[in-house]
């Protein structure tokens, strides 16, 4: 692979159009004609539907059309799939969920009916005149006390309000080194519901020209989605529907699935013949999107009389809401067992989990999507084995690492590289952990609890396997670059042409990126797991290395050379020893014309490559938060954060940092500050409203420290690891670790996330002797 502009820090060519407010985002899109719609949304948790009275909302001003569950079942609709595929002790059960309620109401703000107008305001006056008789019932909102005998139940088939029991490892193996180890540490956790909250709520526009729909969302892919519409909820060919996104502002694994939404949008665009424009206001996201995380449980770790790892075991209740959304029953089981155990070697892991239906929102993925919760667990039990048998924390991780490579996980991953011992050195020294004492003393001096937490983190890069990528050689003289993997936010627009440069020798700008649409793209799985560099990324390299191989018999004829006498470098074929050469772009120019063109050849030099890889990527780090707690509020102070991490080869390191620092942010709020809250017994979201649900705010943040170590992988022509996920992977453990050491002088030792001052003040008062 030639340098170029390889590991050169670039400025994201995408970011002139965002910032000066030329970004074209679902609802910039003028769709003359439109029509709006808006959805009436339960306000009870758990309630059967006795009746639904439309005939007011019809009468209004502008209403065309008023949907229910009764006109689903008269089209034929299905209801919304769950393609996750897991291996569970039996079957999982996935209950139906129709895009509209059928007789039953199973969270607070479950689409219940569809209304459609000429404007948004009309549609809104309308829902609020539908008559929805409704007999409440008892609702359940937490995984465990669902599980628990005398819970309500959500589901007839569904006993116990069990969706699937996930058991992983060898049970006999661990049971035998927990009954040998010299010592156990056991904790009870809790991973506390979140939402992605991108700064774009969900939209869409729904279109049917009399023989194919057209969707254009905001969304992370489109094959996918078109996939399960066509198959599972119209019963149509793929190609009776085209999917397509502008800018997306920000998914984050939540942008990633089909929403009842789409559905009512698509019906009442076919019913109407009219486009039909929808977006969710910032409180039907929060009720009626995807929510993520809410994994809870015990984990016990096993270690021998020297502080070696012998064992690790996790018996979990993972809450999948009121329906299994798409990929929910994947992230805490498959997810969380290629990650559960971390940087560690640690002989034997069980990894059990059990999915529970309550009366919430649906869980689904969300930045790491397993990975995080399986790296709290793990970390958790490193930080309280160090503190129960005296040792230090970074000394006990030290001696535990995982250091000769490739090297098979007790889950059975195979991992290639990684600098786990390198990373846990260098961010010592980043951090200036030998200086914290005297920082501590002098926050005593103020009347403040200091302290600092140091956490590891691996993660399992890959998302769904396989990739399609095609160059493509324009009229205008740009070199499309065509990707079935997607940016929603990441720099794709820089990242993909930096490489690209490098690889065919071209200037970047000569690029231009062509991404999530299915007329023009004809396979891709989007993006999610921080798949698009590696996977995508060699499907990339694959097609440039296709049209160097078209072209080079080409050139050859156009040197009258051998075709085995050319090299290539720099954009441009050179007769081996001589100064006869030819520009790639003459070679494309030339192609057009079959005058031009050896026997055999065939036009053009447009190529395209599929990337059938389903090989997994290792990111990893060590990360340290320094924090300051007021004991008299018990607010909590981050002061410092510093990480050092691997992301194998960096093509622009100042886009990963971004990356990176994203993450962490999102992170570092699931610690301290965020919270899906429903209240027990009624099932009402709390949280409704960012009046309600607090994310980070830029006064919340002090300066992200980020150091890389580059070790490349073997796994892809790039040597590439991904980063988009790792920052929301490593900040929960550490910023908790940081909080615990500063609260240890107290015999405070656990506390469960989010630690907000209220949280952290109650502990401190519980703690101190009045």
């Amino acid at each position: 692979m030639p340098e170029g502009e390889i590991g050169r820090s670039v400025r994201r060519r995408e970011d002139l159009r965002f910032l000066t407010g030329a970004g074209r985002y679902v609802m910039d899109v003028a769709v003359p004609g439109a029509l709006h719609g808006v959805a009436l949304r339960s306000p009870h948790a758990h309630a059967r539907i006795l009746g639904i009275d439309t005939a007011a909302a019809l009468a209004m001003p502008g209403i065309h059309l008023v949907l229910t569950h009764a006109d689903l079942l008269a089209e034929g609709i299905g209801p919304l799939p769950c393609p996750a595929v897991v291996v569970t002790v039996a079957p999982i059960i996935v209950p139906p969920r129709d895009a509209l309620a059928a007789d039953t109401v199973r969270h607070v703000g479950e689409a219940v009916a569809f209304v459609v107008a000429e404007t948004a305001a009309q549609a809104r006056d309308a829902a609020e005149a539908i008559l929805v008789e409704y007999e409440t019932l008892p609702a359940v909102v937490e995984s465990r006390a669902a599980l628990a005998p005398g819970a309500p139940q959500l589901w007839p088939q569904a006993p116990g309000n069990a969706a699937f029991r996930f058991e992983r490892g060898d049970k006999a193996a661990v049971e035998a080194a927990f009954a040998v180890a010299a010592h156990v540490v056991e904790l009870e956790l809790i991973n506390n519901r979140v939402h992605a909250a991108p700064i774009e709520p969900r939209a869409a526009v729904a279109r049917w020209d009399g023989a194919r729909f057209d969707l254009m969302f905001s969304g992370q892919g489109v094959h996918g989605i078109r996939r399960q519409l066509a198959q599972d909820v119209f019963h149509l060919p793929e190609e009776a529907f085209r999917l397509h996104c502008p800018d997306v502002g920000g998914g984050f694994g939540l942008k990633n699935f089909l929403f009842p939404e789409y559905v009512a949008l698509l019906l009442a665009a076919r019913r109407l013949g009219r486009a039909v424009v929808w977006t969710a206001d910032y409180t039907e996201d929060f009720q009626a999107a995807v929510h993520a995380r809410d994994l809870r449980g015990r984990a016990r770790l096993a270690l021998d009389a020297e502080g070696r790892f012998l064992a690790l075991h996790a018996d979990l209740a993972a809450d999948m809401g009121a329906y299994c959304s798409s990929h929910g029953p994947a992230c805490p089981t498959n997810s969380v067992s290629t990650a559960i155990g971390g940087v560690y070697a640690i002989p034997s892991i069980r990894l059990e989990v059990t999915g529970a239906f309550t009366n919430t929102a649906p869980v689904d993925a969300y930045r790491g999507a397993g990975k995080p919760e399986a790296n709290y667990l793990t970390e958790r039990l490193v930080e309280a084995a160090a503190r129960q048998l005296a040792l230090d924390p970074v000394e006990l991780r030290r001696r535990n690492l995982i250091t000769a490579f490739p090297y098979r996980s007790a889950l059975g991953m195979l991992m290639d590289t990684g600098r786990f011992a390198a990373n846990l050195s260098e961010l010592e020294a980043l951090a200036d952990r030998s200086g914290f004492a005297a920082r501590r003393a002098e926050g005593e001096a103020r009347g403040l609890l200091r302290g600092l937490g140091i956490a590891c983190f691996l993660e399992t890069s890959r998302g769904a396997p396989h990739e399609w990528a095609a160059v493509r050689f324009a009229d205008d003289g740009m070199v499309e670059l065509c990707l079935g993997t997607q940016s929603n936010g990441q720099g794709h627009e820089t990242s993909f042409p930096q490489f690209a440069a490098a690889h065919l020798g071209l200037p970047a700008e000569r690029f231009r990126l062509v991404q999530a649409d299915t007329d023009t793209i004809p396979f891709g799985n989007g993006h999610g797991g921080a798949r698009s560099l590696h996977v995508g990324g060699t499907a990339l390299v694959m097609a440039m290395e296709a049209v160097l191989e078209k072209a080079r018999p080409i050139a050859a004829h156009l040197l009258q050379a051998a075709p085995e006498a050319l090299d290539y470098a720099g954009g441009r074929f050179r007769v081996h020893g001589t100064e006869r050469s030819v520009a790639l772009e003459a070679v494309a120019e030339a192609a057009r014309d079959p005058a031009n063109l050896p026997e055999g050849t065939a036009p053009g030099l447009d190529a395209e490559a599929k990337n059938l890889s389903e090989l997994v990527t290792f990111p990893s780090g060590a990360h340290c938060a320094e924090v300051e707690i007021d004991p008299e509020t018990g607010q909590v102070t981050l002061l410092r954060y510093q990480a050092v991490d691997d992301y194998g080869r960096l093509i622009n390191p100042l886009l990963t940092a971004g990356q990176v620092q994203g993450g962490l942010a999102q992170g570092i709020g699931q610690a301290l500050l965020e919270e899906v809250a429903y209240e027990p017994g009624s099932g009402q979201l709390l949280s409704a409203s960012f009046m309600d649900y607090c994310v980070p705010r830029a006064a919340d943040l002090p300066p992200l420290e980020i150091a890389f170590g580059e070790l490349p992988t073997a796994s892809n022509p790039l040597g590439v690891k991904g980063s988009g996920q790792a920052g929301a992977i490593g900040a929960p453990q550490t910023v908790v670790a940081a909080v615990l050491d500063a609260l240890a002088p107290l015999g405070i030792g656990h506390l469960d996330m989010p630690l907000t001052a209220e949280r952290v003040w109650r502990a401190i008062q519980a703690a101190t002797p009045q």
